[in-house]
């Protein structure tokens, strides 16, 4: 059972870099470890973390577009740097952006970051044929987002050590038992 509990604690941790960094999956990888552990244990040991994961969860997906949409409005975006953005997440992602020389495993990793600028930058160029209000566009978009995803992670740190203060003395008298 400690095994368990410590394997999913490192996997809730995963979760909350995957709160802040795009890409990687953040608030479903901690609600899925709060199941996980109320399957083994019982959901009346985790009703309330249970509770603040499904809330976190939901209202991270919220978050993450209504960040994003504020920083490209509040930059005067319009839909194509928008699009923009999306698509150079993706291309990022996949590797396939030639501006970025790095490659191997980090490849991916600075796509991600770098991708939506300039997906969002490009995307608003087309739209506008202007370059500064296309960089403009691109660095709101990116700032919105960046600022979602920091909000995202610290609601994970809260459902984290909401599950830690709630099954931790569980954890803790199972091993005094042991003994």
């Amino acid at each position: 059972m400690v095994a368990l509990y410590c394997v999913l604690l490192i996997a809730m941790l995963v979760g909350i870099v995957g709160a802040v960094v795009p890409g990687i999956p953040g608030t479903s990888v901690i609600l899925a470890s709060i199941v996980i552990w109320g399957a083994v244990r019982g959901f009346s040991d985790v009703t309330i973390a249970l509770a603040v994961g499904v809330l976190v969860f939901l209202l991270s997906l919220g978050i993450d577009f209504l960040a994003t949409y504020w920083g490209a409005k509040k930059a005067g975006a319009s839909n194509w740097g928008q699009i923009g953005a999306f698509v150079g997440f993706i291309l990022g992602f996949l590797g396939f952006l030639p501006t970025l020389p790095i490659g191997g495993p980090l490849g991916p990793i600075v796509g991600i970051f770098f991708g939506p600028l300039v997906g969002a930058i490009v995307g608003e160029f087309l739209y506008c044929k202007d370059a500064m209000i296309a960089v403009k566009a691109g660095v709101g978009i990116v700032v919105g987002s960046v600022i979602g995803n920091l909000i995202q992670g610290v609601l994970a740190i809260v459902t984290v050590a909401i599950f830690i203060f709630t099954t931790f003395p569980q954890v803790q008298a199972a091993v005094q038992m042991m003994d």
